[in-house]
């Protein structure tokens, strides 16, 4: 069956032993961290990821929304992020992109995200004496979606970043896994841009270095998957519990004819979506503010929040 996933680890998975991929594993108590490196164009057109790095932070605990395990991931991908971040010369202007539909629940993470991030622009603009440290100018815009503006969300995010000139763009978007275990518990952070609206298969032209000539930092959380998916891991959790191997493959094409009939193209999301989004929205804007203004966070924090 047709899976899809915007998970550059899942890609991984599925192509095991593919040369032009590295990666590498760390471990802590309640988080796995995941970096991948897609290093050649064989390797990104074999896995469907553009060339870059991919690292995926994993919190199977998130699942029963602990406070403490949401202010463990905001820390660790704010020190991931600023590896990335640090990884260009230049990053003293920033615009942070919300991606995505506030109407629709699971597409909402990214302007959710952008409403929680402390932006600096105008007050260095306007009160240049308010901070008494060196902070970046932060500033970010939620662009919505084609069906809402009439206007694509790379033209956009085009006319900003033509307009301001910022250094960086952090582009923040809603995902889909292949696997449904991943949703809400799995947070992905590339520097290889990104292709709104992905994962719902409807693919707007890209944000990357290459069409906005600005460096595009993507972070992304699953928040869907297709019925497809969710089929196939019935049929093999079956298998695996009845011992029914042989007739796996026999199952798989009953389920595919079903999907291809009934459920073609259905996106299915948690019932808690609501709170889910809400839950993680603060986490990815916590981890953002930490990774941007570092040491003066607190500081910021007092002043913009």
């Amino acid at each position: 069956m047709g899976l899809y996933t915007d998970l550059a680890l899942e890609a991984r998975e599925m192509n095991p032993e593919l040369d032009g991929v590295t990666e590498e594993k760390e471990s802590f108590p309640d988080i796995t961290i995941t970096r991948i490196a897609v290093t050649n164009e064989y390797a990104a057109e074999k896995i469907g990821k553009k060339m870059g790095k991919y690292v995926t932070l994993d919190a199977p605990g998130l699942i029963d929304r602990p406070l403490d395990l949401f202010e463990e991931l905001s820390k660790k991908l704010a020190s991931e992020l600023q590896k990335v971040v640090d990884g260009f010369p230049n990053s003293e202007s920033i615009l942070v992109v919300g991606l995505g539909n506030r109407s629709v629940t699971p597409d909402s993470l990214g302007p959710k995200v952008v409403e929680k991030v402390y932006v600096t622009r105008h007050v260095k603009q306007y009160m240049p004496d308010a901070f008494r440290f060196p902070v970046p100018s932060v500033a970010s815009a939620a662009p919505g979606v084609l069906g809402s503006t009439g206007i694509e969300t790379f033209e956009i995010v085009k006319g900003m970043t033509d307009r301001i000139k910022p250094d960086l763009v952090i582009a923040i978007d809603s995902l889909a896994s292949r696997r449904a275990s991943r949703i809400s518990t799995t947070v992905q952070l590339s520097d290889a841009g990104i292709d709104p609206g992905s994962g719902v298969g409807n693919i707007r032209r890209g944000l990357n270095i290459e069409s906005l000539d600005v460096p595009v930092i993507a972070i992304g959380v699953p928040l869907v998957v297709y019925a497809s998916t969710i089929t196939q891991d019935t049929i093999s959790m079956i298998a695996d519990e009845t011992g029914l191997h042989g007739d796996e493959d026999k199952l798989k094409e009953l389920a595919e004819k079903v999907v291809s009939e009934r459920m073609d193209g259905m996106i299915v999301t948690p019932k808690d979506i609501d709170s889910i989004v809400g839950d993680m929205s603060g986490i990815i804007a916590d981890g953002i503010n930490m990774a941007l203004y570092r040491d003066h966070y607190d500081d910021v924090r007092m002043l913009i929040a």
